[in-house]
């Protein structure tokens, strides 16, 4: 039988481990060395004893403290505080403390050596022994600390304290850096206890000896209620970094904003406008949204006013993107659903008196037209009462499209802020009166807008590719994902249809002028199939993922199960975290599925994300244009 390359990588550095680690064994045993050792460790001997005996050893001394320390890292059930004192009693504080955390910092690189080659054997004794919530400390954004909080408690070796460290993922100079301060503080004790014992009285000695013991005993005693603690701050300040209003860093939104900006204009000419000036604050900024760059055209306009983004829950799964929205002032929404923690965070920028901008359509369009906003948008408007203005963008859907990747060349964007409500005038002017004239300030055709630029022409490669993620059925056979896409062709597998995308995104080949006519009629034909059918139901196996808790990516695998659509709302019935369960997301609290052309549909439920990757990815659009007209 042969041993791939891998293991026997693992076998040669198992076998190095256990010649270094018999070796060190054989040099603290040898000769002189036991002897003193066996003195050192006498629990009759007196601090001038443990000196004489340290004092025989010379430089061997540093080296045997030195592996003790590192062995005591690596046997985890070698006590490290008997040491610590031996060493502050023998070398005195700086010294002794210098020795032992180099000891340390060897044991934990080759601790985290070990986990890297041999995995997480060790995880679920630190879950059940320590009585931590392991998943939660993972994803937290004050790890640091934390560990130092478990350096300091008692019962918890240096080496379970290392491998925990090590299984967050880190890379060795920041598991280095964040194991090494945090033996420090323990380290201290210990040392400056051994330190005292020889500089000064017996008695000052006891005296501060028992009140350290003191100090000990209680936090043994009471470590499962200090656990408990040090979880709800963990769990607390996740949930606080994930919901808060964005700090705003300057210099991360100017920074970030100007490079994607730049890269735009490598291919896209953008044009900007402020026909306001200087913005009356508090207030609300509304846009639409035909792509994800609005809120970089938008923040462009508005860099000056320190705007707080409203932005969708899932882009805070990730916590590095997390950090990078936080720092640019925006604050988590889950869409489409009611999220009180938004309210809050909301109230929080006006009442600081500042600068609230809102996508209100709240998805990408489809289309590159106007999607509905909902009414609860025009009532907030309503309470909040003060100031409101619209940048209307125009040029950006056909820039870059929901389905399509990358900029288009020779594309144009447009962007103007304008005002649209005054201060004080919401409060008694009706909701049907608010949404009007909301909906008539920000509704955009981009084919319309494209017909008053005969200028513009987009150049790309690969011009038509994803197209196949929004238009699904063939308008010649009917049939549905048997469109294929490849540069600027769009062509049917069961039939001969062959369509051409031009540099305008004019259609050729079928009867659609562009895409939006495409879109709009394959929605009908679906709206055709429910008024025929009382029984209408979308039907698809899904893997469903929620968010990620370690929040090294956005969503995790939850379960696998069935997910079906019809007038009752969203049903799926399938596993999540191992159980069977069917749950009901009624159609009353369904505005829209949200979705991600050729990779998912969604819904959220409070803080939670129910993300669905269905069997045929390419059908995602059809839940979403289903939800919506199942709502209707």
């Amino acid at each position: 039988m042969q041993v791939s390359a891998t293991k026997k990588k693992k076998l040669i550095a198992l076998a190095i481990f256990i010649v270094v680690f018999i070796g060190l064994l054989v040099f603290l045993f040898y000769g002189d060395n036991f002897n003193v050792l066996k003195e050192i460790f006498n629990t009759n001997a007196t601090k001038d004893q443990i000196q004489d005996s340290i004092g025989k050893l010379g430089i061997r001394a540093y080296i045997v403290v030195f592996i003790l320390s590192m062995l005591q890292v690596i046997l985890t059930f070698v006590p490290a505080e008997p040491l610590h004192v031996i060493a502050g009693i023998s070398f005195g504080l700086w010294k002794g403390m210098a020795v032992c955390l180099a000891g340390i910092m060897v044991g934990n690189t080759i601790i985290f050596i070990l986990y890297k080659l041999f995995g997480t054997k060790l995880t679920d004794y630190f879950a059940t022994n320590v009585e931590f919530d392991f998943n939660a400390v993972k994803s937290s954004n004050k790890l640091a600390l934390i560990v130092i909080i478990l350096y300091c408690l008692p019962a918890i070796p240096y080496g379970i304290i290392c491998f925990f460290a090590a299984t967050m993922g880190m890379k060795y100079p920041k598991y280095i850096l964040i194991t090494g301060i945090g033996s420090i503080p323990s380290l201290i004790l210990d040392v400056g206890l051994g330190h005292i014992t020889m500089s000064t009285s017996w008695a000052v000695s006891i005296i501060v000896f028992v009140v350290i013991i003191l100090l000990l005993i209680l936090m043994y005693k009471y470590k499962t209620q200090i656990f408990k603690k040090v979880n709800e701050f963990v769990k607390k300040n996740q949930e606080k970094a994930k919901n808060k209003v964005g700090s705003y860093n300057p210099f991360v939104f100017k920074g970030l904003g100007s490079l994607i900006l730049a890269g735009v204009k490598t291919k896209a000419k953008v044009k900007l406008k402020n026909n306001v000036g200087k913005i009356e604050k508090p207030c609300v900024v509304l846009c639409n949204h035909g792509s994800f760059y609005d809120f970089i055209y938008s923040g462009k306009i508005l860099f000056k006013e320190k705007p707080h983004y409203i932005v969708a829950r899932l882009y805070f799964g990730n916590k590095k993107l997390a950090w990078v929205l936080n720092k640019t002032g925006a604050f988590p929404k889950s869409l489409m659903a009611a999220d009180l923690e938004t309210t809050k965070n909301c109230l929080k920028v006006v009442a600081g008196k500042g600068v609230l901008v809102m996508m209100p359509e709240g998805r990408l369009s489809t289309a590159g037209q106007f999607e509905d906003i909902q009414e609860a948008t025009y009532k907030f408007l309503q309470k909040m009462n003060i100031a409101v203005y619209t940048i209307k963008i125009n040029g950006s859907y056909l820039a870059k499209p929901k389905w399509g990747d990358k900029v288009r060349k020779g594309a144009l964007v447009e962007a103007e802020l304008n005002p649209l409500f005054n201060a004080g005038e919401l409060a008694s002017m009706p909701v049907e009166q608010i949404k009007e004239k909301t909906e008539n300030a920000l509704k955009y055709d981009e084919w319309q807008w494209l017909k008053s630029h005969p200028e513009i022409h987009y150049k790309h490669k690969n011009l038509a590719v994803g197209l196949e993620n929004i238009l699904f059925t063939c308008p010649k056979c009917g049939k549905k994902y048997t469109l294929k896409t490849d540069k600027n062709k769009i062509t049917c597998t069961e039939c001969n249809l062959e369509v051409t995308l031009d540099d305008r995104y004019q259609l050729s080949g079928v009867e659609f002028k562009n895409i939006a006519e495409w879109y709009n009629w394959q929605a009908n034909e679906i709206r055709k199939e429910i008024n025929k059918n009382k029984d209408f139901s979308l039907q698809s196996e899904v893997e469903l993922r929620h968010f990620s808790k370690d929040g090294k990516t956005q969503t995790i695998f939850a379960g696998n199960g069935k997910c079906i659509l019809n007038k009752a709302g969203l049903l799926y019935k399938g596993t999540e975290n191992g159980v069977e369960i069917e749950k009901l997301f009624t159609m009353e609290s369904i505005h829209r599925l949200l979705f991600g052309a050729g990779e998912n549909f969604e819904i959220y439920e409070g803080k939670e994300i129910f993300y669905f990757v269905p069997t045929n990815k390419r059908s995602c659009v059809e839940w979403y244009i289903v939800s919506g007209l199942l709502k209707e």
